[in-house]
């Protein structure tokens, strides 16, 4: 492992379930050396990803912030997202509802954006928190769109996890399922995360037809009626189908070609 991985995995000690460390704790969790604690901490200080909060300990610092408005301002993904998710949320008419954009993260969903028309919001995905993979249409519609590899590989990480959540008891069962929601091409959850409420969720695919994050709609179960959720579901599709046309990368510009003179 190279001193950058070292001092990244030290950065990934700060969590919302820990958020405050020292650098001799830090440095034993990582497996270094004290002075080598102290001297990745000085470095990420000094690059603004943690500061200083008390005598010897140590939070995420502004950086990350700035990292966070970069984002908003600058994702392909998000930029395009937004308009489609605004138009969504005017389609649930007066119902509350919550729109996701999530992408996949390690072994986890993570919320990117939501847009909501209540003030306060009836589903727990937020952005910047991760959720879990083998739970929620948001989660599972991804899930589905996984390629082969990376399914084998959670299979032989997650076996019990797959089998507990009802994805399948073998590895056969587990592919046969996913793949029904794929031909589905979108998947509906009933208080799989948030009890009480109905996801909807439609995958987002890059110009490559690769599998990017999925596009939601959680609704209050009272409120979902077999006409609602059908409507709101073909809506969602096709807004996803919409986004998955539009996300363009950034292209970097060309390098002007060198002329030679012909000979003569």
């Amino acid at each position: 492992m190279s001193s950058a991985d070292k001092v990244l995995r030290m950065l990934a000690l700060f969590t919302a379930a820990r958020p405050v460390w020292s650098p001799e704790t830090a440095a034993r969790q990582a497996g270094v050396s004290k002075a080598t604690g102290y001297r990745y901490f000085q470095s990420l200080m000094e690059a603004g990803l943690i500061e200083r909060i008390a005598r010897n300990r140590y939070a995420l610092g502004p950086a990350i912030i700035e990292f966070d408005r970069q984002i908003r301002q600058g994702d392909p993904i998000l930029k395009t997202a937004v308009p489609v998710m605004d138009h969504l949320l005017r389609e649930c008419g007066g119902m509350a509802a919550t729109i996701l954009l999530c992408r996949l993260y390690r072994a986890r969903v993570m919320c990117v954006h939501a847009e909501s028309n209540r003030a306060i919001s009836i589903s727990s995905y937020e952005r910047g928190r991760p959720r879990p993979l083998l739970r929620g249409a948001t989660s599972k519609i991804i899930l589905a769109h996984l390629p082969p590899r990376m399914l084998d590989a959670l299979w032989r990480e997650r076996r019990k996890e797959i089998v507990a959540s009802g994805l399948g008891a073998d590895l056969d069962g587990f592919k046969a399922q996913l793949r029904d929601i794929r031909a589905a091409g979108l998947c509906v959850g009933h208080g799989e995360v948030d009890a009480g409420r109905i996801g909807m969720a439609a995958p987002v695919f890059d110009r490559d037809g690769d599998i990017v994050g999925s596009l939601s709609v959680v609704i209050a179960d009272t409120q979902a009626t077999r006409k609602t959720v059908a409507r709101l579901s073909n809506l969602l599709s096709a807004q996803a189908r919409r986004l998955s046309w539009t996300i363009q990368p950034e292209r970097v510009p060309a390098r002007p070609r060198k002329t030679t003179k012909a000979a003569a």
